[in-house]
């Protein structure tokens, strides 16, 4: 700060914040009477779920755009032995990619299923704790 710069308010500074009116928590329509309960879909465990998913999709997108990138390899290689296993190396390795992703839901609901009798157990976890729904 400069010196001989001094910060004040306006004397109408109150007033301007009276434009947004009034916030209400909303967990007391939740549970009228306070405590809270809690709501499903949020903490830990709905982000941590969330950032699993997102990985998946950008998985499944990168095998996707890199069978693209293959073929177009494969396709401009010619009569090059070299390129075209290159190109047959990446298509594979892209393949075995995805079937890592779908075999690894697959085992994830066999399991949820086997352990909780849920098979989405696993994928969209719930858990109860003292004041919970």
């Amino acid at each position: 700060m400069l010196p001989g710069w001094v910060f004040s308010l306006p004397a109408d500074f109150n007033q301007m914040w009276e434009i947004f009116g009034t916030i209400n928590n909303p967990l007391q329509k939740i549970n009228p009477g306070g405590g809270y309960l809690g709501i499903e879909g949020q903490g830990l465990i709905h982000f941590l779920n969330n950032v699993i998913k997102l990985l998946i999709v950008v998985g499944g997108l990168f095998a996707f755009f890199n069978l693209i990138l293959a073929g177009y390899g494969f396709l401009s290689a010619g009569d090059d032995p070299k390129k075209m296993g290159a190109a047959w190396a990446k298509i594979w390795q892209s393949m075995m990619g995805l079937l890592f992703i779908v075999g690894s839901f697959v085992l994830a609901a066999i399991f949820g299923y086997l352990l909780f009798g849920n098979a989405s157990a696993i994928l969209e976890p719930k858990l109860y704790g003292p004041g919970a729904p």
